[in-house]
């Protein structure tokens, strides 16, 4: 019998009654019981639950860590503390690198700094540049990317025009693995940040409209039908975009989707008094696309949740709206944002978990934790009563763009552990 190196005693585990504790040894999951057994196991490193909620750690499949390039945004090293600090073992990154990841020398070097700086995680797994320098003229080494330990391909946002190159590249990729797509119109307001409607128009704004990525998302349904070829839909914003998912899906289109935190809980409401911080590519939109959001999250029609974490300098957004960079930080607060929908019913724990940990992991082919004997012991404590103040010291992120400073957040990740090793705690009160 295997002895446990590590318990954690006394926890709620989403989905089932009771307090529960969690047997690891080797880095791996041994058992999940409904008792204390601590005492039982002198040798084994005991973490107090004391009820908080055991999670899964979670799976980011959307994140920009800047580096190589752009480290006074944000470097590896950084953006794995807040990954660490916000309850993520997995975190994949995005190709928009200077240079660009679009060959095996960058990608290899990112996971060389992930090692340096977090050996024991959360991990790093890169997303390789769908076209040669994110131009969307000439197809990347998709090979040789795969081959250095990239996960999925993207042209992050820099939407593919070239419908024919775009069909190549989901045929070429089919047997290699997942093309991530920016859903966005390039010939449609591009990037400006701003939905077209009712705000936009009280404040001045050019607006994109929400067609734009609609237009986008129908094309690569249709070729992904066509080719049999299956495409991953990035940070999804709109009702149109989701009417379009939900018919793909009822036809078995090989089409899976994700939302972000922020479209869930803001709308271009947000922008008023011309807030840069809440400035984002795809926009927030209307009160009606987040309601459609979260219905479609529930159903499963949107299949994962991922923050589009995109950390900017100070001076990137203390400028006119029309200048500021597009993206808010999201690996800090991804967490305890969402549980205000989980107190007010509109969220479960469950639902949490299925759709930050445990799909996009399979959607990916990732690591990850379902407590059953095997799993790799990658989880979380949750307190849900935890109440903490967005701050740019709470951040762990160098990117303090989020329209979240200065609030009040009522849960917080209070213990992180990746594969057996604790990557992140908190002291409790009383602790």
């Amino acid at each position: 019998m295997t002895l446990p190196d590590l318990v954690v005693a006394n926890v709620e585990v989403p989905g089932r009654d009771g307090f529960w504790s969690l047997l690891c040894a080797g880095g791996r999951v041994l058992e999940l019981v409904p008792h204390d057994p601590a005492a039982a196991f002198p040798d084994a490193r005991v973490i107090p639950g004391r009820g908080l909620l055991l999670m899964p750690a979670m799976t980011d499949a959307h994140t920009h860590m800047r580096e190589p390039g752009q480290e006074w945004k944000e470097d590896i090293a950084s953006g794995l503390s807040a990954a660490a600090g916000g309850g993520f073992s997995n975190i994949m990154c995005m190709a928009n690198t200077e240079p660009v990841n679009d060959n095996a020398s960058v990608t290899k070097l990112m996971l060389r700094r992930a090692a340096d700086s977090w050996p024991n995680g959360p991990r790093l797994f890169p997303v390789g540049a769908l076209t040669l320098g994110l131009a969307g003229k000439q197809l990347a080494p998709m090979e040789e990317l795969l081959a250095a330990g990239c996960v999925a391909f993207s042209n992050d946002g820099e939407p593919v025009a070239d419908t024919e190159l775009f069909r190549h590249a989901l045929e070429y990729a089919a047997d290699l693995a997942p093309v991530i797509d920016h859903c966005e119109d390039p010939y449609m307001a591009k990037g400006v940040g701003a939905n077209e409607g009712v705000m936009s128009a009280r404040l001045g704004l050019r607006g994109q409209p929400d067609v734009a990525e609609a237009l986008q998302v129908a094309r690569d349904i249709l070729l992904a039908e066509y080719l049999n070829a299956p495409v991953h839909l990035a940070h999804v914003s709109c009702h149109r975009a989701v009417e379009l998912i939900a018919d793909a899906k009822r036809r078995g289109a090989p089409v899976t989707a994700e939302t972000c935190p922020h479209y869930l809980l803001m709308t271009d409401a947000a922008l008023f008094g011309y807030d840069t911080m809440a400035k984002v590519n795809p926009p927030l939109r209307t009160d009606d696309d987040r309601l459609a959001l979260m219905q479609a999250l529930r159903e499963g029609v949107i299949d994962i949740l991922a923050t589009d974490h995109a950390p900017h300098a100070a001076h990137e957004k203390e400028t006119p709206f029309e200048e500021a960079k597009n993206g808010i930080t999201g690996l800090d607060t991804a967490l305890a944002s969402l549980w205000e929908l989980v107190r007010l019913g509109k969220l479960t724990a469950e639902d949490i978990a299925l759709r930050f940990a445990w799909r996009p992991a399979e959607i990916f082919k990732l690591p990850h934790c379902r407590f059953a004997t095997g799993d790799p012991a990658d989880f979380c404590l949750f307190d849900p009563e935890e109440s903490w103040v967005v701050t740019t010291e709470s951040l762990r992120s160098k990117g303090k763009n989020t329209p979240l400073l200065g609030q009040s957040l009522t849960g917080r990740v209070m213990l992180t552990v990746v594969g057996g090793h604790v990557v992140h705690e908190l002291a409790r009160p009383g602790a």
